[in-house]
């Protein structure tokens, strides 16, 4: 898929995508830090039919469910490709011995045989997250190896 992004000055920027049916969406990214949701006119691609602004919390909301749905479409697709390859979604839980620690302290990989991909985290998708990357209570951490692999991450990141 590709993105246009537009430098608007005086405003700040405009990121649009057409989708496969020919409809054009974009984002528009004010300096202020308000975001406008527009869809353009199937016509006329430089005028919107619909401009939506939307709060903070509103487009971080939409980026979490946008970004958040994809990757785990993506994973769920991966998962109907290979044969034993399963993916999970698990909470950090208050008091794991990981909370505070880097993901390479878990050494998830090497122990169990399955792979951290993500960490969702307020709102952001954290796609292959380094080793020195921060875990918190509360971050859903995406797993993705066989159901033994995956099952060991959750006991590991439960009882260390």
């Amino acid at each position: 898929m590709n993105v246009e992004r537009t430098d608007l000055p005086g405003i700040g920027t405009s990121h649009v995508v057409t989708t496969a049916r020919g409809r054009r969406i974009g984002i528009v990214s004010h300096r202020s830090g308000r975001r406008d949701l527009v869809i353009y006119d199937k016509e006329d691609p430089d005028t919107s039919v619909v401009s939506v602004a939307l709060s903070a919390e509103e487009s971080n909301a939409l980026a979490e469910y946008l970004g958040t749905a994809r990757i785990v479409e993506h994973l769920a697709e991966l998962q109907r490709q290979v044969t034993g390859l399963v993916t999970e979604q698990l909470v950090l839980a208050p008091g794991s011995p990981y909370d505070g620690r880097t993901l390479g302290d878990t050494q998830a990989r090497t122990r169990t045989g399955a792979s951290i991909v993500a960490v969702l985290r307020g709102g952001t998708v954290h796609a292959s997250p380094r080793p020195d990357f921060g875990l918190l209570a509360g971050d859903i951490i995406v797993v993705v190896g066989t159901a033994a692999g995956t099952e060991g991450v959750a006991t590991l990141l439960t009882d260390g």
